[in-house]
Order: C-alpha cells, then structure tokens, then sequence
C-alpha cells in the first residue's frame, strides 16, 4: 500500500513537470515573436522614412510641329516592258540585263532579212504603179488637146481621166506599202522608250519574239522615282482638318523618307498623285509622293517610311514616353510633389512627336516627371530627386 502511494506521487510529479514545460515553451515562443513583430515594424518604420532616390525631368512646353507616318514602297514612275512590233529572232543584244539605257537606245536586233526583201518588193510595185500613172496621165494630157480640137470625142478622155485616178490610188496605195515595209525594217531595232534601268531577265540570242505578245525586258526609269502609302480615312480627315484643306492648300509639298536602315533620305519629295476613291478591301487611301533620284539610291521594291508634316500646336505640354504608366485602361504619371513625395496622376494622352507625348490634361509646365525608378515608389513616398535632362536621357523630337 506504501509503495503503491509513492509511485502514483512519483506520477504526478512528472505530470506536472511536462505541463510546467509546455507552459514555458508556450512563453517562449510568444515572446520570439513578439520581439520579430516589434522588429519588423521597427524596420518598416525605419524604411518608410528613408527618401528613394529617383530621377526626375520638368515637363517640355514647345512650340510643336505634328507629323504623321506611313509605311511606303518605292515604284518607279515609268516601268515599260519591251515588246517588239514585229516577229521574228532575236540575232544580236546591244545591252545586258541590269544596265542603265537611255531613251531611243538600242537594245535587241531582229532578223531583218524578210523585212528587207518585203521592202525591196513593194518599192518595185510602187516603181511600177508610178510608171503607169505617168503614161495615163501624157495620155489624158494628149486627149485633152484633141477634144479641144474637135478630134476626138469627149467620152474617151473622161475614160481616160477615170483611168488616171485609179492609177494614182494605186501609186499611193503601194506607197502606204513601202513605208510599212521601212517601218517594219526599222522596228527590227528595238529600242528603250524611256531613261531607266533593264531588268535582269532579258531575253537570249536566238529566241523568237512574237510581235506585241513577247516582253523582251523591262525598262524602268529611275529619276525621279513614286513612293506610294496609304492612310486611312480618319488620318486623311485629320491631316486635312490641320491644314484647313487638302493637298492643293501645301500639306503634301515636303515629305520626308526614312529608308529601312533607318537612315534619312537627303532629298524631299512632294505627293503627285491621289486616289479616287478608298480601297474596297483596307478602307484606306492611296497616295504617291514624288522624290528626286539622282544618284540611283532608291530602287523600285525598296521599303521606306514616309513622313508628312501636319499643323503647329503652340507651346504643347510633353513628357517622355518612358514616364507614362498603364493600369486598367488608364494612363498614370509620377510627379515630384510638395516636399519632394511622389504625387500619382492620371493624363490624357495625344500624339507621340519623337521621344515624347503630347499632353492634353493632368500635368503643367511646372510640374517634374519621374522617368526613372518608377517601380520603387508609391504615392505619397519621400523621393530623393535627381533632375535629369532630355540630352541626358538622349530624347529626341524627331521620330
């Protein structure tokens, strides 16, 4: 009986040893973290009041000239293909593909022969036929002197006469005959109707050309040559509405081309042409802008972008591009503040000029962009402001 008493005591001391324990691991714990709590906050603190260092710039107020783009093909201005007017072989190339021919060149000899002898027959009928017009009329001129004497009667010279005119039809009929045959002759010289370079995909000696049906080649002038782009119904609106009018009141006068390298052509080119009416497929219109080629820079095919100037706007507000956020369909900018805290606010945007937008609402010239460490920040943070400038930031007005 003793013994069992002291084990059960021995019992629940350990059990009250385990519970004492837990109660002190429980403390401990609490006690961790409430110290990680109190730290952490004391950090937040610590980094709440710390500036973030940003970079900002003053927003540009210019006057500011509007420009609109276009993707552009070059075409030359006059592409001829060479098609002879008469058949037959091709005996003799007086160029190579690719080279530069000027108008009335020579660039492919037919065989001539038949053309020769066509020519030489119809020159012996028209020999012939003027050899018998010239008898019918001694005898007309004859029978005319006899009728005035009485010698003969009327009736055979007005035979005569007759006979006369139908020998000068057919003088002039073999005539008609012989300057055909010279003119077929002559048209086994084929020859450039226009300045430019011939394609590469001429024919061969020896091969037939069928007359009007056969392109020998292709001649395509060079100077000056079309870029052709098109825009849509909206932007010719626009760009009309700038300019109070179309192209007859100047807009179209001073285009600009940037090639696909990215490289300024030197020369300016003016819209010749205009389409009549919008495409049934793109709704878009079509336009050619004429430039100048002197050295054969632009080649048909060649892919550009056109620029066209549109209206002035006076002293436009612009901040960079690099400044404008996006959420939920809208357009935010940070701006430095009173006491240099960052201050969110919402813009209209217009168009992009170069590096830059136009602003229609939300910021004014005297207000500071931030245009770099915009994902640091949050409205209302301290900033430590580093003002930069647009030549800094290599920013420019030009596309």
């Amino acid at each position: 009986m003793i013994l069992w008493v002291l084990n059960m005591k021995e019992e629940s001391n350990i059990v009250f040893s385990e519970k004492k324990m837990k109660a002190c691991c429980f403390g401990l714990i609490a006690i961790s973290m409430l110290a990680t709590t109190v730290g952490c906050g004391n950090k937040q603190q610590a980094m709440g009041g710390k500036a973030i260092a940003v970079k900002a710039m003053p927003v540009v107020q210019r006057d500011t000239s509007m420009s609109y783009e276009y993707a552009g093909q070059i075409q030359a201005k006059n592409e001829v293909k060479i098609q002879a007017r008469v058949s037959g072989n091709i005996v003799e190339k007086l160029v190579n593909g690719g080279d530069i021919v000027h108008k009335g060149q020579p660039l492919f000899k037919i065989d001539q022969r038949q053309y020769e002898s066509t020519l030489n027959s119809a020159q012996a009928n028209l020999a012939q036929s003027e050899a018998t017009l010239s008898n019918t009329q001694l005898d007309r001129e004859r029978y005319e002197q006899l009728v005035a004497s009485d010698a003969l009667a009327m009736q055979t010279l007005t035979a005569q006469q007759s006979t006369e005119r139908q020998n000068a039809a057919a003088v002039a009929y073999n005539r008609a005959n012989v300057q055909k045959a010279a003119d077929d002759l002559n048209d086994t010289v084929i020859v450039s109707p226009v300045d430019g370079r011939m394609d590469v995909n001429d024919l061969s000696v020896g091969t037939y050309v069928a007359a009007g049906s056969t392109t020998m080649a292709t001649v395509s002038s060079t100077d000056p040559v079309f870029v052709q782009f098109s825009m849509s119904e909206n932007e010719y609106l626009q760009l009309t509405g700038d300019n109070q009018g179309g192209i007859g009141n100047g807009w179209g006068s001073n285009v600009s081309l940037t090639l696909s390298n990215g490289s300024a052509y030197p020369v300016t080119g003016k819209v010749e042409q205009v389409d009549r009416s919008l495409s049934n497929n793109s709704g878009t219109l079509t336009f050619k802008a004429s430039f100048s080629n002197p050295n054969s820079i632009l080649l048909p095919g060649m892919f550009g972008r056109v620029k066209i100037t549109g209206e002035t706007i006076p002293s436009a507000i612009l901040i960079p591009q690099r400044a404008v956020q996006q959420l939920l369909e809208k357009t935010f900018v940070t701006v430095v503040g009173e006491d240099s805290k960052a201050e969110s606010r919402e813009v209209t945007l217009g168009s992009k000029v170069g590096s830059y937008y136009i602003v229609k609402s939300g910021v004014t010239a005297a207000d500071k962009v931030v245009v770099e460490g915009l994902t640091k920040i949050q409205n209302g943070v301290a900033l430590d402001v580093t003002e930069v400038t647009p030549e800094e930031l290599q920013l420019s007005f030009n596309s």
